[in-house]
């Protein structure tokens, strides 16, 4: 049998002000201007909450999230304190900046679809000419898009990004230097590791002092895309597919299912050897990434550990 996994978490503290279920993540909003943000084991493809949960995906994005932002805490200041437990980050609450910055170091995924339509331009960034699918950059992209509420989230250039508000001239550029550096330091820690980092996103928000701070997830495999490095020149020279490690391979499985999440489309059955398939590339990620060995908690009463956790943490 596969363990248990937590699909909606229901903790109770005094000083919760608000909570959110998004569709991966349960936020706590508490009166003290601290967040409480628990990454379940939900699973989303084509904005679709899937429905089953995998295994440790909820262990595996929270651990590797909190491993990431404090390696990287030298490069951009973040909003996480603590992570009282395996599932939890917690942190400053932030006005989230409705931005969803997209770095882009290799010609992959919706960059390559807008290239092979014979798009050059994505988001206001240059794409050169005579490329071909995966070769890398001359140098990173940023490729913003706006961050929806609900719905899809879209491309838009950093002019639109200004004409509507969405920030300040002052904290588009500082969101800008902070996501190349981010990028710069997540791609060293990768290389370190075997691994490329592709592409990913940041996300940022304002804290009650006004200053941007990065928060959510930082280089996980729902953000990040990742090719392994051994063999890629050779692939790339033969015009041979890239090994990877990011979700890529749950939206493959779902296509070749006939599911992109269009209406009227049914949501393929998801077997027991399959969610344990997309567990098992969790954890391989987890333990290339950080090169620590991933020990699976607990996972009994998944909703009451945490709320245990949390509490004697808070106090």
């Amino acid at each position: 049998m596969l363990p248990k996994t937590l699909m909606r978490s229901d903790l109770h503290f005094p000083d919760v002000a608000e909570v959110y279920h998004g569709k991966v993540r349960d936020v706590y909003h508490l009166k003290d201007d601290r967040t409480i943000l628990v990454a379940t084991d939900r699973i989303s493809a084509f904005d679709v909450v899937l429905p089953r949960g995998i295994p440790h995906k909820g262990q595996v994005l929270s651990q590797l999230s909190w491993n990431m932002l404090q390696a990287t805490a030298h490069i951009a200041p973040n909003w996480a304190i603590a992570s009282p437990d395996p599932n939890v980050v917690v942190g400053h609450r932030c006005q989230t900046v409705k931005v969803e910055m997209v770095v882009r170091g290799y010609l992959a995924g919706h960059a390559w679809r807008t290239y092979q339509q014979g798009g050059r331009e994505l988001c206001g960034a240059t794409m050169p000419e005579g490329l071909k699918e995966n070769d890398r950059f001359p140098t990173p992209l940023i490729t913003p898009s706006t961050k929806a509420d609900e719905g899809h989230d879209e491309d838009i250039t950093s002019k639109e990004i200004l004409s509507r508000n969405l920030c300040t001239p002052k904290e588009w550029e500082t969101m800008c230097r902070y996501a190349l550096a981010l990028f710069a330091e997540g791609s060293r820690i990768a290389q370190e590791r075997g691994l490329i980092l592709v592409d990913t996103k940041y996300e940022f928000g304002r804290a009650k002092d006004g200053r941007i701070l990065l928060i959510d997830e930082v280089h996980t495999p729902d953000s990040s895309r990742y090719f392994h490095q051994e063999g890629y020149a050779e692939r790339q020279a033969k015009g041979e597919r890239q090994k990877q490690l990011s979700k890529e391979f749950v939206r493959e499985w779902l296509i070749a299912n006939h599911f992109m999440g269009k209406e009227g489309q049914a949501v393929p059955a998801m077997d027991d050897a399959f969610v344990q398939s997309v567990t098992d590339r969790y954890v391989e990620l987890f333990e290339r990434i950080t090169g620590e060995g991933f020990v699976p908690a607990e996972t009994g009463d998944i909703n009451r550990r945490i709320q245990q956790a949390v509490g004697e943490w808070l106090g």
